[in-house]
Formats: structure tokens, C-alpha cells, sequence
């Protein structure tokens, strides 16, 4: 069974001043993450503004991250999109390149069924030995995968793991309890973080883990050591900021939150555009007392 951890980070993808990655920046990133509670990187997912990466951007991306961490914690590429046979290739190649596992998208736009969505995820795993960590996520892909969809695919012998951005923890509740013991969930909603752990999920795909990822940590470890109290005072104290953070679409706040910290991660990719100065301005008024 593959350990992933508890905190990974959807990570950003900076950019330099003409739309391009930043790869000094981009170590700089990774130095910060690891050095504030990550356990893990997911590289070029929703976060890192995938549906705006070349494919070879994405390879260069995952080579250069892994040649910086270096093998201090799991490197989970994201190498799913709503073309399965592309999600195939691009998955063999992140294997090649020694990543140690692959995050798969629900395939988006195409509106597939629960059939063709088991499909499509057993595709990609029978096409690679690496784990593979599904990614529910109905908000932006259109189609969910059901609970019954879920079990059916941890039947397969590298599909390991699910990041759930539905936000129904009673769905969430009978994946755990039928889904195989190793078998892990993890909350795509920092918010939910504490909530799906008290049900038994196993950590968090933070976006807030960029800013905050050392109290996130502090949380989840109060809730394992049985300081249930303390863990929900934090996550209360917490909650404005992953709150701020999803003022608008993700990772805007984000990557304006890290210029802000002194970390020069760029802009966004069209067709996102950067905050406003009323939200930025609002989005420091929250940061500021945790800096």
C-alpha cells in the first residue's frame, strides 16, 4: 500500500512574468510546502491550472519537481482529462519520468456514465503500475462518481485511493466502511478536512496547506492523539482563511495570498483572471493575523 500522508498540496504551477512556468520560483514553492507540513505534492492538478498546461509543460513540470524533492515525499502527478486515451499516454510518461502515483480527474464535458466512468478509470490503472488516486469532483467535472461507482473501482489493484470534492460525508461514510481497509479517502475540501477525518478518511488535498499547512497538520495530529476539542477549536480558527481562499476561483486567492507572503508565484492562466483589489484586499484582511 502506498503511503501518500495525511496534508498533500495541490500545488500551484508559478508563473513568470509572460505566462510561463517558473521553475526557480517553482523550487522555491516546494521548499515552502516542505518546510510547512506537506506529506506530499500533487503536481499539475486543478490547483496547478492543468487544463492550461501543454502536455509537455506537464512532463517538464513533474521531471523538475521531482528532481527538487528528490524523493522526501510522494510526488502524485496529475495526469487525468476527459480524453481517456491522452490520460493513458500521459500517464505512462509521468511512470517513466518516476512519479509515485497519478491523480485522475473525473473526465469532464463529456457528461460520461457511471459505466463509461468506471471504464475510463480502469483504462488508465490497467495501463500503469502506479497507484492511482481517483478525483471526484461533480462542481467542475459535471458527473460524480456514485458510492457504488467508488467501491467498484477499489476492486482494482492500484486504484488506491479517492480525493472527494462532493462534500457528502454519508456518501463518503459507506465508501469507507466498503471499500477495502488500505483503500483511502481524502477530503478535497479544506474545510471539510477535520469532519471527513472523524468518519475515517485519511487526510486532505489542500489548497490552504500553501499558508496554513503547518496548523492543518497541528489539527489532524490533536484528532489522532484523541484532543478532539482542541482539534475543532483550530479548525473553527481556521476556517475563515480556507474560507478566503475560495472567494473566487481557485487558485487566484491562492497565488495572490503566497505574492503576498513573499513567495512570487505569477498570475493566472486565461481563462482565470487575478483577484480584484477589493477582494485582495479583503482576502489580507483575513491572512494577516495568522502571519
Amino acid at each position: 500500500m502506498m503511503n501518500f500522508g495525511r496534508l498533500l498540496t495541490a500545488m500551484v504551477t508559478p508563473f513568470d512574468q509572460d505566462n510561463q512556468i517558473d521553475y526557480e520560483i517553482t523550487t522555491q514553492l516546494v521548499e515552502h510546502l516542505l518546510s510547512n507540513g506537506t506529506d506530499g505534492l500533487i503536481v499539475a492538478g486543478t490547483t496547478g491550472e492543468s487544463p492550461t498546461l501543454s502536455h509537455d509543460e506537464k512532463l517538464a513540470l513533474f521531471e523538475h519537481v521531482l528532481k527538487v524533492v528528490d524523493g522526501r515525499v510522494p510526488i502524485i502527478a496529475g495526469t487525468g482529462n476527459n480524453n481517456t486515451q491522452e490520460s493513458v499516454a500521459l500517464t505512462k510518461e509521468a511512470e517513466q519520468l518516476g512519479v509515485d502515483g497519478v491523480l485522475i480527474v473525473a473526465p469532464y464535458y463529456n457528461k460520461p456514465n457511471q459505466e463509461g466512468l468506471i471504464q475510463h478509470f480502469s483504462t488508465i490503472a490497467h495501463a500503469t503500475k502506479l497507484p492511482v488516486m481517483l478525483y471526484n469532483i461533480p462542481s467542475r467535472a459535471v458527473v460524480k462518481l456514485n458510492v457504488e461507482t467508488v467501491v467498484a473501482l477499489s476492486q482494482v489493484e492500484n486504484i488506491v485511493s479517492v480525493k472527494d470534492s462532493t462534500g457528502d460525508l454519508d456518501a463518503l461514510a459507506s465508501i469507507i466502511e466498503q471499500t477495502p481497509d488500505d483503500f483511502t479517502v481524502y477530503s478535497g475540501d479544506d474545510s471539510l478536512t477535520l469532519p471527513i477525518q472523524s468518519i475515517g478518511g485519511a487526510g486532505v488535498v489542500s489548497v490552504s496547506s500553501h499558508v496554513i499547512g503547518n496548523q492543518m497538520k497541528e489539527m489532524m495530529l490533536l484528532f489522532e492523539k484523541g484532543k478532539v476539542k482542541e482539534a475543532a477549536k483550530l479548525h473553527r480558527q481556521l476556517l475563515p482563511i480556507m474560507r478566503a481562499l475560495f472567494m473566487a476561483p481557485s487558485p487566484s486567492p491562492v497565488k495572490s495570498a503566497l505574492q503576498h507572503q513573499g513567495i512570487p508565484v505569477g498570475s493566472v492562466r486565461l481563462p482565470l483572471v487575478p483577484l480584484s483589489p477589493f477582494e485582495e484586499q479583503n482576502l489580507f484582511r483575513v491572512l494577516d493575523p495568522f502571519a
